[in-house]
């Protein structure tokens, strides 16, 4: 009997031990604090992202700004550069004229001095006369000293003009046509040099009149029309044979 009780007893014993166990058994604990963190964790990386896109898109359009003003810088410079090509090339083209100018100015100086100071003096070789009207004289020797003492050119063309057309039958004519064709053809304004060389040649007595076809015929030359080169050259030594002039229009004329 005691036997049997006592095997009754142990299996007792034991589930009451393994519902104290189960009793005993330490419920699961949960973080407060990290469920916390993990949630005011997720709007901190949203807030730091939306930060750094504005950072790069700020970044971005400083960038654009910046390119934009190289684009114009560059732009500028292209435009200044040109500016200074073109103003350099203007300076040189002045200078060329300034100099072939001053060379045909100073042939006109040596091979025939022009002095005028008095009536008695200021005659035109071609006539061997001289004008009896003081301000035609005048008028005339202002002219010849703006280019042979003052070197204003630009001064001695409007004198000129204005002298062919106040005196246009002066003993001078011949000679004051063909001082403008020169500063015309220095000036490389070849139209109206021909007109004044030209009209020099229709003087059939003046001693420039050789000097005016040889000029016609350089001015031929510079505008490549060959024929009418030719033609003054030939006219040039066939009616002025043994003159000096009549030299230099063979030379050219076989340079052609």
């Amino acid at each position: 009997m005691k036997y049997s009780n006592l095997k009754r007893i142990i299996p007792l014993t034991l589930l009451a031990s393994a519902a104290t166990l189960v009793v005993a058994a330490p419920a699961p604990v949960t973080d407060l604090n990290a469920t916390s963190n993990s949630t005011s964790s997720a709007p901190a990386s949203s807030a730091s992202i939306e930060r750094l896109e504005r950072l790069i898109k700020s970044r971005n359009q400083i960038q654009l700004q910046l390119q934009q003003q190289l684009d114009g810088l560059s732009e500028e410079l292209s435009e200044m550069r040109g500016m200074v090509e073109r103003n350099s090339y203007e300076l040189d083209q002045m200078l060329e004229r300034q100099r072939q100018l001053y060379i045909e100015i100073d042939t006109l100086r040596t091979a025939k001095p022009v002095t005028v100071t008095t009536p008695a003096e200021a005659t035109d070789s071609s006539s061997g006369a001289y004008s009896a009207d003081t301000n035609e004289n005048e008028a005339y020797q202002n002219a010849v000293d703006l280019i042979l003492k003052k070197k204003d050119y630009a001064g001695a063309t409007k004198a000129f003009q204005d002298f062919v057309a106040a005196y246009p039958d002066s003993v001078y004519s011949s000679n004051a046509h063909y001082w403008l064709g020169q500063l015309y053809f220095a000036q490389k304004n070849d139209i109206e040099a021909a007109k004044s060389f030209a009209k020099v040649v229709s003087y059939a007595d003046s001693n420039k009149r050789a000097d005016a076809l040889l000029k016609l015929g350089e001015l031929a030359k510079r505008n490549n029309n060959k024929a009418a080169a030719q033609k003054y050259y030939q006219k040039v030594i066939s009616e002025y044979p043994d003159s000096t002039t009549a030299k230099t229009a063979d030379n050219q004329l076989k340079s052609l």
